[in-house]
């Protein structure tokens, strides 16, 4: 059983993440918790690889290859990362989770958002976050904040994204209680601060049960 806080943060490309995550781990520290951070897919030696295959503008794949190697590298992540920090009474911050495997490869890219649930259930032994942020911005606005060249799945079109976007929001929709939308086209400091509120809230909540 785990016992410390697991949070991930997820949303299109070019949303945020990586500069709100960075404020979150500081945040979290400051207050005293032992905060590991990771990222999905990647965070360990296996997982490194498989992402760069995944990200890799040459590998041509089907979408349900794909799909399988985000879950492989999930499994090794929370075998080596995740569980272990858990069970020390850790905070684990992840850049992504099993929410961006349902939404890209299933809302957006045409396979069932239901099996790859279930697929991800086992392969990550039933490990979901306890909070997952999911900052939304239109798909056009976060394809103009991108900089630098697209990665493999970056340079999917416009189409593809706007129904990444809706993917996510749909899944929030469904399980509201544990993915909470954040409009990320406020102020950065903005965002920061409804961020810090949400993890209040769920750190609150656990210190009360």
């Amino acid at each position: 059983m785990s016992n410390g806080l697991f949070i991930s943060l997820d949303g299109v490309d070019g949303a945020g993440k990586t500069t709100q995550m960075g404020w979150l781990v500081e945040w979290l520290r400051e207050r005293g918790h032992a905060v590991v951070s990771c990222r999905d897919p990647g965070g360990t030696p296996v997982g490194d690889r498989i992402r760069e295959l995944l990200l890799d503008q040459k590998s041509a794949m089907s979408m349900l290859s794909e799909a399988l190697l985000y879950m492989a590298s999930r499994a090794q992540l929370c075998e080596e990362v995740i569980r272990p920090a858990l069970q020390r009474g850790d905070c684990i911050v992840s850049d992504r989770f099993l929410l961006a495997n349902v939404v890209y490869q299933g809302h957006a890219g045409g396979l069932p958002p239901k099996t790859l649930w279930q697929l991800g259930n086992i392969t990550t032994g039933g490990l979901l976050p306890d909070l997952t942020l999911v900052l939304d911005v239109p798909s056009d606005v976060a394809m103009r904040r991108k900089g630098g060249p697209a990665d493999r799945l970056e340079s999917r079109g416009a189409e593809f994204h706007a129904r990444v976007r809706a993917g996510f929001l749909a899944e929030a929709k469904q399980s509201p209680e544990r993915i909470k939308v954040i409009d990320a086209t406020q102020p950065p400091l903005a965002v920061r601060d409804v961020i810090r509120e949400e993890v209040r809230h769920v750190l609150g909540a656990r210190a009360r049960a």
